[in-house]
């Protein structure tokens, strides 16, 4: 739980305040005055490794000039004991502090303590949050949107989790309505059309194109041979998608094992529909008054749930009026719930009857004018989605070889599927990459990069600093100098720019996870590797080890070891591996 970085600001501002009340105790400032400046990280760290504003933001409150007052200060501060060697004044008043070598040692211990939680705070308390990602349509291979949309929400779900969450992650399957009707009906034609022959019998126009529905097709021909040529269509109906949905959700599986997802539950919305709980959660609310009948459907009355929606986040009765709003079939004249209505029943199921706190659906930008209204919608059922269930908007994947677009798959002609491209490049690289930038900018994923093997493949840059790492470790332990505990290295030894930068960018993780938590945005992690791993680069090329004197050393090889504990650490919660040999 070590953010030694916020713990350090937050003695500065204990520091400060205390040399204030002393120094008023002893007559020399105004006493009494709540003085509230600001602690930042100053860019040159020349200037410190905190800068403090109180002289500034107190200069009015205490009637003095900030300098003075800045003066006053340091000479009340009481450092000894703490994170902080020594401060000074700059510029028009600023007291810059800079660490002392205990607090570069007790970033070190933080790390060797708890190397595979390293980084985790309570952000969350505990609080139950689901994660639901991927929940492609099961009537096809998944595509690369389902690609990029697994690694974000796989990796959301891990930093939400080590920020103190209790995650979930769930798969949602629509093996219910129009696009599974449209699947069964796909097959049966193609069936059909094996019997009769392809000129003998009509595909639907708007049905499934793909090879795979042909292969179901021939399996279940396969199976049955022409028994279904004259069955009733309720039972082919019933039994050709029951058919393509065995065949294809463990295919799913399969494909989002090979890419490291393992989800807590694959939810069917068919069991929404099958308890009744679609029914009961479209008349909870007509009891609320949000539902009213038109042309024999029932219809919700999105507009002025949204209005109120709006109007609760700060536009005016005006400005909501003014809005294109419209409203949404719940219930079709012929008895069939909408789309809509089964999503609305699963998210009360989330948050009422299995008692997640925060939801989180990773899903594409195109799905961009469905947020407001399934918040507002849950708002009506009094269930607060506007705060409760956030919505991650993912932009386009434009995947790229010798510089081009690449829309299709070499080997089938068919649009890239998740499965083709893994056989192209390994899980490690998918992982990284799809990850590599935050969900609501495109992505341009180039494959001839990623298979590279040198510095500019962000994959390999970072790996290689943990091979790297390993390999100097083995080395230096075959001439007899083993990595030590932290509590045999003299941390005031590690005293060059490279190595005080290396180990602030360790103590920086901490927050790098809590940020990327709070935002809802796992990016930072990638970026957060590639940093480290360039300053380690940096270390080790400026910082002999080999051949310098054993206290040096034994410093020096703790700062590599815990830089190989971060980075494991880091590529774990991405998925990606950390290999010990490149």
């Amino acid at each position: 739980m070590a953010n030694l970085i916020q713990a350090a600001r937050e003695q500065v501002a204990q520091l400060t305040q205390a040399a204030y009340e002393k120094a008023a105790a002893q007559g020399l400032l105004p006493a009494g005055q709540e003085i509230h400046g600001t602690v930042e990280v100053p860019k040159d760290s020349k200037n410190g490794d905190f800068a403090s504003s109180f002289a500034m933001a107190g200069a009015k409150a205490l009637h003095m000039a900030p300098r003075a007052i800045a003066q006053i200060i340091l000479d009340h501060l009481e450092l000894e004991g703490t994170l902080f060697q020594r401060a000074e004044i700059a510029g028009p008043g600023f007291l810059n502090f800079f660490y002392a070598p205990r607090w570069y040692g007790e970033v070190l211990f933080a790390v060797e303590a708890e190397p595979d939680t390293y980084g985790a705070c309570d952000e969350g308390k505990g609080q139950r949050v689901m994660v639901e990602f991927v929940s492609a349509n099961p009537t096809g291979p998944m595509h690369m949107g389902n690609a990029r949309g697994g690694v974000l929400g796989d990796t959301l779900a891990n930093v939400l989790s080590r920020a103190g969450w209790a995650a979930w992650k769930e798969f949602y399957v629509n093996d219910a309505g129009n696009q599974v009707h449209k699947f069964a009906m796909s097959i049966h034609a193609r069936y059909m059309q094996l019997i009769l022959g392809e000129d003998n019998y009509p595909f639907p126009e708007d049905g499934y194109q793909g090879d795979d529905i042909r292969e179901l097709a021939q399996a279940f021909y396969a199976a049955h041979g022409d028994a279904y040529k004259d069955a009733p269509e309720d039972k082919w109906l019933d039994d050709m998608s029951a058919f393509g949905l065995e065949r294809n959700i463990p295919k799913m599986k399969d494909d989002l094992r090979k890419y490291g997802i393992e989800y807590d539950q694959w939810f069917f919305e068919s069991e929404l529909h099958n308890s009744g709980y679609v029914a009961e959660t479209v008349a909870l609310l007509t009891e609320k008054g949000w539902t009213y009948e038109k042309e024999g459907a029932l219809w919700l009355n999105t507009t002025e749930l949204l209005k109120e929606k709006f109007i609760r986040e700060g536009k005016t009765r005006e400005q909501a009026d003014k809005l294109d709003l419209k409203d949404d079939v719940l219930r079709r004249a012929n008895g069939f719930y909408t789309y809509f209505a089964a999503d609305i029943a699963y998210h009360r199921n989330k948050f009422e009857k299995r008692g997640f706190d925060k939801v989180i659906n990773v899903w594409g930008a195109d799905h961009h004018g469905h947020v407001a209204r399934l918040q507002a919608a849950l708002d009506g059922l009094g269930l607060d989605g506007s705060t409760r269930l956030v919505i991650v908007l993912m932009q386009l994947v434009n995947l790229l070889q010798d510089g081009k677009p690449v829309r299709m798959s070499k080997r089938t002609g068919k649009a890239i599927a998740l499965h083709d491209l893994l056989d192209e490049i390994s899980v490690d690289a998918a992982r990284y990459y799809f990850n590599n930038r935050a969900a609501t900018s495109p992505l341009d994923f180039d494959l001839d990069l990623a298979v590279r093997q040198d510095s500019d493949n962000p994959v390999y840059y970072v790996q290689y600093a943990h091979a790297r790492i390993c390999s100097l470790i083995a080395n230096l332990a075959e001439d007899g100098a083993a990595v030590p505990p932290c509590a045999n290295i003299d941390p005031a030894l590690l005293s060059t720019d490279e190595e005080r930068s290396l180990v602030k960018t360790l103590a920086q993780y901490p927050e790098e996870i809590r940020l990327a938590a709070r935002d809802y945005d796992p990016s930072r992690i990638n970026r957060y590797l590639t940093t480290l791993a360039g300053d380690f680069h940096r270390f080790y090329n400026a910082c002999r080890m080999k051949g310098e004197e054993a206290a040096l050393q034994s410093a020096r090889l703790k700062l590599a070891d815990c830089t190989r504990l971060v980075l494991a650490n880091g590529l774990g919660l991405l998925g990606v591996t950390a290999p010990n040999k490149m």
